[in-house]
């Protein structure tokens, strides 16, 4: 199998380092985190001018037809870099679920808005109660004359408070825990009725509860088949744990390469403590660690559309277990080796390690995903 990137996508890797390396230094992200929505809009718009916005999505929706793989490219460059704007909401979320399931008419209206940097989406699908069970819903959407009236509450809806539309997971039928009965959303932010309250997370970006009374819909607001919205949710949640995986892999390898740097550069008993041989065995032990998360990163960006739903998943799983396995023990070994001063705000890699713990709880934590997958009989059955 050929894992060497083509012409295209080289390009696109080259020049997304380029802006991360010339506009997300520490100092400016900080710069940047400090601004009233916590990210950069100019930023957001060299984005829109340099295409990334509208990476996965049709030409003829003012995309470029990238795939999986492109996806990857940034989403690792987003690690690398700490980046605050919402690109893994509004392109890969919100954006995933109206590639994948949206009308033609859905399309034509809202993507080329997010390629150009106009629109800024949200993905609100979990609430108190769900955890890390997609079909867990209580907000209810009832059928009223041509479209519908949602009410419900959602909670960390990433960059839910700045988000002009959302896209919000309800239930029309069914149990509270039925996989049938679930229905996508388009809503605009500001529709009467919708409530939302801002704060920051853990990892330095923005989160909202939204709290819907009454909010109307129409009926071409509605994402596929009222009611059989899972597995379409299901294949984003997949789209998204291939995204963070990479997002993961570009995080470990600059808290690696900026431990090795310490280790170069502090001095201790005389000498550099980067010559003194169990902590070189340590750095090597988070280099393996690493590029044990990027072969499954890759794994798992060949297979976040694999049409088979049940080895995506699997796949998906297993992705999601080795990326919890190497970022908490690379995270825990760049503090350990960093001393003190790498838990402090001051200095960058304990933020890496904060969005890399955050990282672990979205879309399932490692403990959920292996006992998701050794139900499913484990990545590769055994022989018969």
């Amino acid at each position: 199998m050929d894992f060497d990137l083509n012409e295209e996508q080289r390009m696109l890797k080259e020049g997304v380092d380029r802006l991360v390396a010339d506009r997300y230094g520490f100092e400016q992200r900080k710069a940047y985190g400090k601004l009233p929505e916590g990210w950069s809009r100019e930023l957001w718009k060299q984005y829109a001018e340099m295409g990334l916005l509208g990476l996965p999505f049709e030409e003829k929706y003012g995309g470029f037809g990238g795939g999986a793989v492109e996806t990857m490219i940034v989403m690792e460059a987003v690690g690398r870099g700490l980046l605050l704007e919402p690109y893994f909401a509004t392109v890969v979320l919100a954006g995933g679920a109206l590639r994948m399931g949206g009308s033609d008419a859905q399309k034509a209206a809202l993507l080329p808005k997010i390629a150009d940097g106009s629109l800024v989406m949200a993905f609100a699908h979990a609430e108190r109660q769900s955890r890390y069970d997609l079909a867990d819903v209580q907000a209810t959407a009832k059928k009223q004359g041509d479209g519908w009236v949602l009410d419900g509450e959602k909670t960390l809806v990433v960059h839910g408070d700045c988000a002009d539309k959302l896209v919000v997971l309800a239930r029309v039928s069914g149990g509270q825990r039925d996989k049938d009965g679930l229905a996508l959303f388009i809503v605009d932010g500001k529709a009467a009725g919708l409530s939302r309250r801002s704060y920051p997370t853990q990892d330095g970006q923005r989160g909202a509860d939204i709290t819907l009374k009454g909010v109307k819909v129409g009926a071409g607001d509605v994402i596929g088949e009222p009611g059989k919205a899972y597995p379409l949710v299901e294949r984003v949640a997949h789209s998204a744990i291939a995204a963070l995986a990479s997002e993961g892999v570009g995080a470990m390898t600059a808290m690696h390469d900026i431990t090795v740097e310490y280790l170069k550069t502090r001095h201790q008993f005389g000498v550099p403590i980067g010559s003194f041989q169990v902590l070189q065995h340590r750095a090597v032990d988070m280099l393996v660690a690493l590029e044990q998360a990027r072969s499954m990163a890759m794994y798992g960006t060949m297979m976040a559309e694999d049409p088979d739903p049940v080895e995506r998943a699997k796949a998906m799983a297993a992705t999601k277990v080795q990326l919890g396995k190497s970022t908490k023990y690379v995270g825990q070994q760049a503090i350990q080796l960093h001393g003190g001063i790498g838990v402090t705000m001051e200095y960058k890699v304990g933020h890496y390690f904060m969005r890399t713990t955050v990282m672990e709880t979205q879309f399932g934590d490692s403990d959920h995903h292996l006992a998701a997958l050794a139900k499913a009989g484990g990545l590769i059955s055994a022989a018969g």
